[in-house]
């Protein structure tokens, strides 16, 4: 069996997946290697939000989701009562879409297979070197070699270790609970929040007409074990105390315990090995946050990394990696951390802090900002892109809208001129042309020219270039 490839993808979930993909994409030989033989049955995310959804419009399969999920207006920062209005953004997806990973990976899976992703189950890593001009994956089937290999193997990744990345950050203090069950007496309402001095429940149902996920902080539990197996018990009584109600859960399919545990990897490069996802931030999953920042990780560093694999881009290219994404995964870090403060805590003080900011999300700018940065919609790249974000207009490192462009007399949305992972350049005045990098071959360069149009972002624009991601490179 083949044992060489440019980049192999330690880690077959949502993000190893979507990194495969990204690579393959650009003709990249990758290889995406993961211990498990088949993909897991239980679904730690239930959400992917708006940004995500654009990431897979870029490809052209967002609506392979759309078809399975179900689209939810609103969102929610520490299951506070004012939720998140997503509906003031300029996207297609207003919205977070309530799906299941295991149906998210499993649509992930068919589009790499569909791409020639040699993915590989069963696979266990026991080491992996960094030789300088290439690295060693050590495995239990064998050695395998690539240029480049990339850690996308979770919280406890083994890329991460052998490459000596520092993981820092905060030990668990608090234990949480969910239990995936069906529910004697259904709620009258599909959503059930509660939050009082006796602890907090939320409740939804898990899309398949049967199960419910219950997600709970019971203070009398909150020092438990994480790897104590969660009793039905343990979970119903809770449950009834907190809401005060009898839902009567029982045969359930899964029941776990998981902690605030939150760390940030020191960088997301080293040398010839990059970490995206889990492997270089873990958090409380607070907001439905982490498998959504993974993805976008992995956007991120798909076409930069294909082009250094190539040798179009210099190896430097990859610090921008590290440069764009870890404050991302700073802010992750800190908005999850204050989320734990709101719903592990239910004294007198913070149940009047929640009551506080429950008003507060009420003040619409209050609120755009807390949505803005759990959507992804407002991640911008550089402390010129985010001014430009705040005051609505287009800038280098900015996300460009999907909206419909005139080209040749076709309409089209923007994002489908991206579909093949290329740049794209917009003129919408003839013969004017943005910058590119000194690196960027012309060639992979779509150039079109389009009409110009009414739209906020782009009044005053006479020409863009976007990178394959869907950020703005450079405009004139």
């Amino acid at each position: 069996m083949k044992n060489r490839f440019d980049v192999i993808v330690v880690g077959a979930g949502p993000v190893g997946l979507w990194i495969g993909c990204e690579l393959k994409l650009a003709r990249i030989d990758v290889a995406v290697i993961e211990r498990r033989s088949e993909p897991t049955a239980q679904s730690r995310a239930l959400t992917i939000h708006g940004r995500s959804l654009e990431v897979f419009a870029l490809r052209g399969i967002a609506d392979r989701l759309l078809s399975t999920g179900r689209p939810i207006p609103t969102g929610h920062y520490a299951v506070l009562d004012t939720r998140l209005d997503f509906s003031r953004f300029d996207t297609r997806f207003p919205y977070t879409l309530f799906i299941p990973q295991a149906v998210t990976e499993a649509k992930l899976e068919e589009h790499a297979l569909e791409l020639g992703v040699d993915l590989r189950r069963g696979v266990s890593v026991q080491g992996v070197e960094n030789k300088g001009d290439q690295v060693h994956v050590a495995t239990d089937t064998g050695e395998l070699i690539a240029d480049y290999v990339v850690g996308a193997d979770g919280a406890r990744s083994i890329v991460r270790e052998q490459a000596r990345i520092a993981y820092e950050g905060h030990d668990a203090r608090n234990t949480l609970m969910l239990g995936d069950v069906v529910l004697g007496v259904p709620p009258a309402a599909p959503v059930v929040s509660v939050t009082n001095e006796r602890g907090l429940v939320m409740m939804a149902p898990l899309g398949d007409g049967k199960h419910y996920r219950i997600v709970m902080v019971d203070p009398e539990q909150m020092h438990v074990p994480r790897s104590e197996p969660v009793t039905l018990d343990q979970l119903a009584k809770p449950v009834a105390h907190i809401t005060g109600q009898e839902f009567e859960p029982r045969d359930p399919i899964w029941m776990s315990r998981f902690t605030d545990e939150t760390r940030l990897a020191a960088t997301y490069n080293k040398g010839r090995i990059l970490l995206a996802g889990d492997a270089a931030h873990i958090h409380a999953p607070m907001g439905g946050q982490g498998m959504n920042v993974g993805l976008q990780d992995a956007m991120n560093l798909g076409w930069k990394l294909a082009a250094v694999v190539k040798g179009e881009a210099p190896a430097t290219m990859l610090d921008s990696y590290t440069a764009e994404r870890r404050p991302v995964g700073e802010a992750l870090y800190a908005n999850t951390l204050a989320q734990v403060g709101l719903v592990t805590r239910f004294d007198p003080a913070t149940l009047a802090l929640r009551a506080t900011l429950n008003d507060l999300l009420g003040i619409p700018a209050v609120n755009r900002r807390l949505a803005g940065e759990l959507s992804g919609f407002d991640v911008a790249y550089g402390s010129d892109a985010k001014a430009a974000l705040s005051a609505g207009r287009l800038a280098e490192g900015v996300r460009i809208p999907d909206v419909d462009i005139t080209v040749n007399e076709t309409t089209s949305p923007i994002y489908s001129l991206l579909a093949k992972g290329n740049w794209l350049h917009i003129a919408f005045d003839a013969g004017v042309e943005a910058s590119s990098p000194d690196w960027l071959r012309r060639e992979r360069i779509r150039f079109v020219t389009a009409k110009p149009f009414d739209h906020a972002a782009f009044i005053g624009l006479r020409a863009v270039l976007v990178r394959p991601d869907g950020y703005v490179s450079s405009f004139e």
